[in-house]
């Protein structure tokens, strides 16, 4: 299956819905958007980023011109059986309840690494201390709330996006030896955290990459900062 097809859609893309289109042909124009709302793109032409239609707004000769985001266009994994089907539609729901929980995380983590990149050495192990211990402390009282599919898929949606399993994560936050007992205890629920996020290697996440893809494309779900950054290796 290829996830790897990228299709840049200028304009009104032909597949969107009516509603949707009506929405991107009654976008104001620049002008009329505060200054302080305003980016500049790599030619130095401002544009107003609308993230619920995911797209640029330009102003070009008075006119509107919407440039879409990049969309992955997938289609749905090939089912070998009705239960295979059935667990597809089984995983959407559970990452329904999840992504809110992995975006909160992902953007806490994150945080975490800007802020310690401005810290001094003695600053760190206070900010150590006090911050990051309630930090990690929180991502474990989420953890121990889900459900053992839950878990695999947090693990792995924090993979994709950082590039770290959630033992490395929780060994960075807390030091190795919770990490290891963390992953104790996850193996006891059947989580491993460190487990890598491979949709070519695993059914599960070929799934949840086919999810993330339509749920992000139809506006289900809102894609993570740098969620285009990963890419599928075969």
């Amino acid at each position: 299956m290829n996830f790897n097809k990228l299709i840049l859609l200028f304009l009104l893309f032909f597949g969107l819905h009516a509603n949707a289109q009506q929405e991107l042909t009654t976008l104001k124009p620049i002008s009329q958007y505060p200054p302080e709302l305003l980016k500049t793109d790599e030619f130095g032409i401002k544009y107003y980023y609308d993230a619920k239609q995911r797209a640029r707004i330009y102003e070009i000769n008075g006119e509107n011109v919407v440039v879409m985001d990049e969309l992955i266009l997938t289609g749905k994994p090939r089912f070998n059986n009705q239960l295979d089907q059935n667990y597809y539609y089984f995983l959407n729901k559970k990452l329904s309840r999840v992504y809110p929980l992995f975006l909160t995380a992902l953007e806490q983590y994150e945080d975490i690494q800007a802020e310690m990149q401005g810290l001094d050495k003695n600053s760190q192990r206070k900010y150590v201390n006090d911050r990051q211990r309630k930090l990690a402390d929180q991502y474990e009282l989420q953890l121990r709330d889900l459900t053992t599919t839950e878990g695999r898929i947090f693990a792995k949606l924090m993979n994709r996006a950082t590039g770290k399993t959630v033992f490395e994560i929780v060994k960075e936050l807390r030091g190795g030896w919770s990490a290891f007992w963390w992953n104790v205890k996850g193996n006891i629920a059947d989580v491993s955290l460190k487990d890598p996020y491979d949709p070519h290697a695993d059914r599960t996440d070929e799934f949840l990459e086919s999810l993330l893809q339509s749920n992000w494309n139809s506006g289900y779900l809102q894609p993570y900062p740098g969620y285009l950054t990963f890419k599928i290796k075969k």
